[in-house]
């Protein structure tokens, strides 16, 4: 990966990402604007729906680890993806990997999350072991 390729990436990554307790659980999640947020719940509201969540991870061998998660909402049409740092995040994937949960919400009113169950967690624990293995190049 190149510095120009490195700085691109960093760039886009996206920075409203939090942990929230849920039940005394530990959530991952996503933060959106307001009006996004509000878009996609108005969408699929009231509606049978199921997300499924991919995690496409990007690393260069040198300890630098990007995941792109994609978010396909059964209903409304809703296709997102998320470039996430995991440089920055490692706790944001352990605790998917572990709770298999992940939340979204408005960065407005935090308060507001939708929550969504995994599908496939053992995608996420996978992915986790992917995603450490390549943050170890970056120590040695």
């Amino acid at each position: 990966m190149s510095n120009d390729e490195l700085k691109n990436l960093l760039e886009q990554s996206h920075k409203d990402l939090s942990i929230q307790d849920f039940n005394d659980i530990q959530v991952p999640c996503i933060g959106f604007e307001q009006k996004k947020f509000d878009d996609m719940l108005t969408k699929v509201s009231g509606k049978p729906l199921s997300v499924d969540t991919d995690l496409n991870i990007l690393q260069d061998g040198l300890g630098h680890v990007f995941v792109e998660i994609s978010l396909t909402f059964s209903y409304g049409g809703i296709n997102e993806k998320i470039l996430v740092n995991a440089n920055e995040h490692i706790i944001f994937f352990r605790l998917l990997a572990e709770n298999s949960m992940l939340a979204i919400a408005a960065k407005n009113s935090p308060g507001n999350i939708f929550m969504i169950q995994l599908p496939k967690p053992e995608r996420a624990i996978a992915a986790l072991d992917i995603i450490e293995n390549g943050l170890k190049t970056n120590k040695n």
